[in-house]
């Protein structure tokens, strides 16, 4: 893919934060409904936030999900950074991609099926507890970058030299 231009990249960086950042509240938000409604002896309540999770299930789960997704993917692509050279990127990949394919396929199921039946299981209180671990472990990736280089990324540095400002003997940046 053609490199992004700045301006380009720049927009589609604040576009991808912010929905990305609306995912991790979207979880939150269905973790305290679930929460709510597993714990509460109020059936009025319990259906009124199963209710409030379906709402958000329908309209939010799947387009939020699916932009975290597809913006992350171009910025890798369109980037220095790549999709599989850098071991934090390809890690933010595979996650998002899982917990995206598990919010559409098996969280949403989940929450019809509870609103249907007016009660939450436990299930409803776990998916989003770890939805929410995993998002913020993706956050955590993103600002530290850890890990180096993947093996495609040694080679492709291999092949274009040195690298601008790193030691020939380490990965590691100098300056």
């Amino acid at each position: 893919m053609k490199p992004l231009k700045r301006s380009a990249r720049r927009s589609l960086l604040v576009a991808h934060v912010a929905v990305s950042v609306s995912w991790l509240g979207l979880t939150v938000g269905l973790l305290t409904l679930g929460i709510t409604a597993f714990l509460t002896n109020d059936p009025t309540t319990a259906q009124a936030a199963t209710r409030a999770m379906k709402i958000f299930g329908d309209w939010l789960v799947v387009p939020v999900a699916l932009l975290s997704l597809l913006s992350g993917l171009v910025l890798a692509l369109g980037t220095p950074w790549g999709l599989a050279r850098h071991r934090w990127v390809w890690t933010k990949f595979w996650l998002t991609l899982l917990t995206a394919t598990l919010s559409i396929f098996s969280l949403r199921p989940g929450i019809n099926e509870a609103a249907t039946r007016g009660a939450v299981d436990i299930d409803l209180v776990v998916a989003p507890s770890v939805a929410t671990a995993t998002y913020l472990f993706i956050t955590a990736v993103s600002v530290l970058k850890p890990w180096g280089l993947t093996r495609r990324g040694r080679r492709l540095r291999r092949l274009a030299g040195a690298g601008k400002g790193v030691d020939e003997r380490s990965t590691h940046r100098t300056a």
